[in-house]
């Protein structure tokens, strides 16, 4: 237990706790992300092992992350600390540190979906892709790119300030139905589209071929676009449950959130891939401004194309809000609860502290790449990996009864949560975390040491 004994804060109600978990798991990861990821490692094939890795490791890791949060109701440093020990007492620090990366760069991400906000409803966007991809460059990296980074950063200083009821769970009880609604609209819109039938098929008809040539590049990103999207390995689930104040049904709660994020990843592909086909864009454009410049390219191309990607870009920012929320919580928990610092002023040095650290990635798309491929399938795998062993083989019959609190005797279903953990889980994990080492180790051997050379 924490030496500081701080009175800890607690969700008022059940649906604030869950649109607070949905919020974090629908964001960047659904919207920036997936469909790029997608998009480079073959459509269907991607979503089929995505989907595979959601139900088989996404919802028993996060039942992990769950039951500790709840039992220990601390922050990932103070709750690794009281279940572990020897060097598993150190784990968490894992979680806060992946938390911090991410946000880091995160928020420069997040900071050109407002700039591509406003820019739908000033000037509107460009079709010609090659123009198109010359303007994200100069308005992803440079003043302009701080400057929004700065903006972003505040306003989830400001939410997490004021605290999980008056602030993280009022925000999110306004932007998860908005992120919903306007995504469920934008989704028919782009069934209207004339390369919508085309888009589907490469969307949802897989080519097994692609998964049998490319299991190596697509396991780690899918495994890493689960946790990702899920928001696990970053000690999210884990602050947040920290918080629940009564027997829930932790496993009607887990599913309730995963069924929400995974509805809106997939829909989001039923928006972006209709109006890439119809704007004639190839969906395999790599990189992470794959989103801005494809697609905002194709919005240029479209009749009112302004206004629906104002509204397509503002709903990314409004996700990524919600996501953001949560990864600052993460780490702000700890300064809270084992610091002895109060929430206001924890969250400002938090706030801060991301802001230098992300000044980098709004520097140079390089440096971003830098910072995510190392967060995204090193430091989120690791952790997760690691919280799972620990739990699932040392300590299943606290993790069972824990899980049983809300639910009653489990039966063998406990044991075939923890086996299925213990097993599938850490064995996904395994592989992906080689894999994705090995993925790192190129991109340094390739396109940072040939950006360090052009320095």
């Amino acid at each position: 237990m924490s030496s500081v004994e701080v009175p800890r804060e607690q969700w008022a109600t059940r649906i604030g706790f869950i649109f607070a978990a949905v919020g974090s798991a629908v964001g960047l990861g659904n919207i920036w992300r997936f469909p790029f990821q997608v998009g480079q490692e073959g459509g269907a094939a991607f979503l089929v092992m995505y989907l595979m890795f959601i139900v088989a490791v996404g919802f028993p890791a996060m039942l992990v992350e769950f039951v500790v949060g709840r039992y220990t109701e601390r922050n990932p440093v103070g709750a690794l600390r009281e279940i572990g020990s020897g060097a598993w007492r150190y784990v968490g620090w894992i979680f806060v540190a992946t938390g911090f990366v991410i946000l880091s760069y995160y928020s420069v991400v997040a900071g050109w979906t407002i700039r591509y906000t406003i820019l739908g409803l000033q000037d509107g966007y460009i079709a010609d892709a090659g123009e198109a991809e010359a303007q994200f460059v100069t308005l992803a990296s440079g003043l302009d790119a701080i400057a929004l980074h700065a903006v972003f950063m505040l306003a989830v200083i400001v939410i997490v300030g004021a605290g999980i009821k008056r602030g993280i769970e009022l925000a999110v009880k306004v932007m998860v139905p908005a992120i919903i609604l306007i995504t469920i609209g934008l989704a028919i819109y782009a069934a209207t589209l004339e390369g919508a039938s085309e888009a589907y098929a490469y969307y949802l008809a897989p080519e097994w071929s692609v998964i049998a040539a490319n299991w190596t590049s697509i396991l780690p990103a899918a495994a890493g676009q689960a946790f990702f999207t899920l928001s696990l390995g970053m000690g999210v689930m884990i602050t947040y449950a920290s918080y629940l104040g009564e027997n829930r049904n932790l496993a009607e709660d887990g599913a309730i959130v995963i069924g929400f994020d995974t509805a809106i990843a997939f829909v989001t592909g039923l928006i972006v891939f209709p109006v890439l086909f119809t704007a004639g864009v190839d969906p395999a454009d790599p990189g992470a401004g794959a989103i801005f410049v494809s697609l905002a390219a194709a919005f240029g191309d479209l009749t009112l194309g302004w206004l629906i990607g104002a509204v397509f870009f503002g709903t990314v920012a409004i996700a990524a809000l919600s996501s953001a929320i949560s990864l600052m919580e993460v780490v702000v928990s700890y300064v809270v609860d084992e610091r002895d610092v109060n929430r206001p002023t924890a969250a400002v040095v938090v706030g801060g502290g991301l802001f230098v650290l992300g000044i980098p990635s709004a520097y140079d798309l390089v440096l971003l790449d830098l910072f995510d491929l190392f967060a995204d399938q090193i430091l989120l795998v690791l952790g997760g990996l690691l919280l799972v062993v620990l739990v699932s083989w040392f300590l299943s019959d606290l993790a069972i009864a824990e899980l049983e609190r809300g639910i009653g005797d489990l039966g063998w279903y406990g044991s075939a949560w923890i086996w299925l953990a213990r097993t599938l889980v850490v064995l996904v994990l395994i592989v992906a975390l080689v894999l994705g080492i090995l993925d790192y180790v190129e991109f340094l051997t390739g396109p940072f040491s040939e950006w360090l050379a052009d320095l």
